[in-house]
């Protein structure tokens, strides 16, 4: 046991600021992650219970909004979200940044989203009327929309681009899930009785509890988060000279492409109503006073801890079951324990009844838990698959056009708040109970009424765990796929990085070592290991062995594919397209296509190659329209090839500004503190030279970029005509490349060895 400890503590000291072998994160990159988590959760634990929602308990039973006009409030919010979902998603697909995609907006929507949260708990809503609270509640969440769904998605994102690797991604969301959960666990325990200590009742209906506890979270939350900021770094396996300029139209025929994002998609939109359930505790200690302050933390406390044990087991059983069979069996077990609460609530007024839905409520969440922990891991393959069919990295995208979710939410967004006002959650039957009908969810102190309503709730809850189940068994992405894609998309950047000549040593040789492995496996037939025992040691050994040489044959066959791709039946037939396409020049090639809409879908679609010839010439008509279309606004006198390389000179005078300014604030605080006057007036002025510099290369950027996005759209047939042509080419010089890997190889074990010379000093 204490060599298994000094060999952990030994590899964190030895990895803390490198990777391991095959990893892409260090052991320091992966505790900043977790531990800015919690600073990340601590905001999200507040800002969550301010968003719109039917059962949201702060805005309907504290503030005193009922369901009929938050449902109305929550149309309105999320419809102001479309546009400014498209503008994130654009914001995110066109970042060009040193800090990368996401880590800038950990700081710049971070801030706004804590004062917002600020702002939100302390407004009066005392004094105010309906309208008035509905009005101010409605302002802050358009607010939300924008600045805290931002910085929330830029942190849950970061993990897509800090490994290509799956199982890594997978292992350090269970860390990361296991740490950053700590927050919501702390205020959960506390909340009560903090709650109790200022109101002196057992509720959590007060506004005087949220403004007390929130402000100070939300602050101690984003300042924790900037470790995040500060210790992790993007890494996208994508050519250093490709450029990404996406409109939402090309995004979202490229996403539609995507199977995956439709299957998980679909499961959640099925599954509205599955999460009803979840107000029926908190109901049950404010409501029927089933417990007291002090029992109560104990309970959410508990209830809060389901998650930890799964968090700790999910790298072993993925890597035992997959994604796909856990993602199939907890979901399925999630009815089954949903429907148990049934015969639960009904027994309200009961001694313990309090205990007894805790008790079911623990394992749901400690079998549900793990599916949704993978999550993000499995929306992290869904990009990675993204782009490897359609070459382009546009992560942002998929939260534009998953608002199309939004509007299937407006759809079936008023069965809740009609299922609450059918079972008896509305002011007559509140005002026949002999309250004032102010607030309806006073109806709730009705043990009858209040038993008819959580039943509705959990029964709705069933339906919504069967149709949000139904998606998942049509989820056929493995790991041993994902590791496949993500070796063709580095042999794709490879080999364009070395037809650009900005080739580097460690890409190189990652990649040759992919090609030679791929050679030697191809040939070789998967071994069946049905009739292989694992009882003992030399068993186990021997599994994990031919499962290992079973996956990289798989793996093999997928490379090896890209590679030759070019001499099969089907890829010959795309190359000759594309070269009669180049062959009529950038003016002439849309002249040149003479396939109609009607002809793509005669084509026969009887085998799985024949179905992705007649997708690809569907989609090579729409981008042809587009391109027609564009032309004849944009290019009406013939189309002038636009000069990408403009885009490296203004990024390296980007890159030098910014490096100017980041050397002149340190000098200007140095002058500061050493009281040297002229110095600082002098600094400050280079300052203001420097930012106006910055901007003007700004302009300059988005002028080109500009200019590039609408040469994209009338040239894209065109443009993705001459990478097919490129790519066949470029792949026919792999023995040259080869020649470079032993020089390289030296290189890079000549750095890795002064690393850990440092490390070890």
């Amino acid at each position: 046991m204490k060599s298994k400890v000094k060999a952990i503590l030994s590899d964190i000291r030895l990895y803390w600021k490198i990777p391991p072998s095959g990893r892409y994160m260090s052991f320091k990159e992966i505790a900043s992650l977790s531990v800015g988590g919690i600073g990340v959760k601590f905001i999200v634990y507040c800002i969550s219970q301010m968003i719109i929602a039917v059962g949201n308990t702060l805005i309907g039973n504290t503030i005193g909004i009922d369901p009929s006009a938050l449902y109305v409030i929550y149309i309105i919010s999320v419809l102001s979200g479309f546009p400014l979902t498209a503008l994130r998603a654009k914001m995110i697909d066109n970042t060009r940044s040193m800090k990368g995609k996401y880590r800038p907006y950990i700081i710049t929507m971070g801030i706004p989203t804590v004062i917002l949260g600020a702002g939100f708990i302390w407004m009066p809503y005392e004094n105010m009327t309906l309208f008035t609270k509905c009005a101010t509640v409605l302002a802050f969440n358009i607010g939300f929309q924008f600045f805290y769904n931002f910085y929330t998605d830029a942190y849950d994102s970061l993990i897509n681009v800090l490994s290509p690797n799956s199982i890594e991604r997978s292992d350090v969301l269970s860390v990361k899930s296991v740490i950053e959960n700590l927050s919501p666990s702390i205020a959960n325990i506390f909340l009560p009785l903090v709650a109790r200590l200022i109101t002196g009742q057992d509720t959590l209906y007060d506004l005087k509890i949220y403004r007390v506890l929130f402000p100070p979270m939300l602050i101690v939350g984003f300042i924790i988060s900037l470790l995040v900021y500060v210790n992790t770094e993007e890494k996208i396996v994508q050519a250093k000279t490709h450029v990404i300029q996406i409109k939402f139209t090309d995004a979202f025929r490229a996403i539609a492409r995507n199977k995956y994002f439709w299957i998980i998609s679909l499961a959640g939109w099925l599954g509205f109503l599955e999460g009803s359930f979840n107000s029926i505790l908190g109901w049950m200690y404010n409501y029927q006073h089933a417990c007291t302050a002090g029992q109560y933390s104990i309970i959410i406390a508990i209830a809060g801890n389901a998650s930890f044990w799964n968090n700790i087991v999910a790298p072993f059983v993925i890597r035992k079951y997959g994604k796909k069979k856990i993602l199939v069996f907890t979901n399925v077990l999630n009815v089954f324990f949903i429907l148990l609460m049934l015969p639960i609530v009904r027994m309200t007024g009961s001694p313990y009844i309090i205990w007894l839905l805790l008790g079911c409520t623990f394992v749901n969440q400690f079998i549900t838990s793990l599916g949704h922990l993978l999550n993000p891991s499995v929306n992290a393959d869904i990009r990675d698959y993204q782009q490897y069919i359609t070459g382009e990295r546009i992560d942002g995208m998929f939260a534009a056009v998953g608002l199309i979710g939004n509007v299937i939410t407006l759809a079936t967004g008023f069965v809740l708040p009609a299922l609450y006002e059918s079972s008896g959650l509305n002011r007559n039957v509140a005002l026949s109970l002999g309250y004032d009908g102010s607030n309806v969810y006073d109806v709730l102190y009705n043990q009858e009424y209040f038993i008819r309503i959580s039943s509705v709730l959990v029964i709705a809850s069933v339906a919504g765990a069967i149709l949000n189940a139904i998606p998942f068994f049509f989820y056929d992405l493995t790991e041993t796929r994902q590791k496949a894609m993500v070796r063709v998309l580095k042999i794709r950047a490879l080999f364009e990085d070395y037809f650009n000549g900005v080739l580097s040593d460690e890409a190189l040789v990652e990649a040759v070592d992919i090609i030679r492995e791929a050679k030697e496996y191809v040939d070789r037939t998967p071994v069946s290991t049905d009739n292989i025992k694992a009882k003992n040691k030399a068993a186990k050994k021997q599994l994990k062995s031919i499962k290992e040489n079973n996956e990289k044959t798989e793996i093999a066959k997928i490379v090896m594919h890209e590679l030759n791709q070019y001499e099969t039946e089907y890829g010959a037939a795309k190359l000759k397209r594309a070269k009669a396409l180049v062959s009529a020049g950038i003016n002439g090639y849309l002249d040149s296509f003479t396939m109609t809409k009607s002809d793509a879908k005669s084509m026969p679609k009887n085998t799985e190659q024949e179905k992705e010839r007649r997708r690809e010439a569907l989609m090579q008509i729409a981008n042809i329209k587009a391109a027609r279309k564009a032309t004849q606004k944009y290019y009406p006198n013939g189309v002038t090839e636009f000069d990408s390389s403009v885009f490296e000179k203004l990024f390296s005078a980007e890159d030098e500004a910014q490096a100017e300014l980041h050397n002149t604030i340190i000098a200007l605080k140095a002058a500061k503190e050493g009281g040297d006057k002229s110095t600082v007036l002098k600094l400050k002025t280079e300052m203001k030279k420097l930012r106006f510099r910055q901007a003007k290369i700004k302009e300059e950027i988005k002028k080109a970029t500009n200019d590039n996005s609408i040469y994209y759209r009338a040239t894209k047939p065109f443009i993705d005509a001459k990478k097919t042509i490129s790519q066949s080419e470029s792949y026919k010089h792999f023995e040259e490349i080869e020649k470079l890997y032993d020089e390289a190889k030296a290189s890079i074990d000549a750095k890795e060895a002064e690393k850990l010379a440092a490390v070890g000093k």
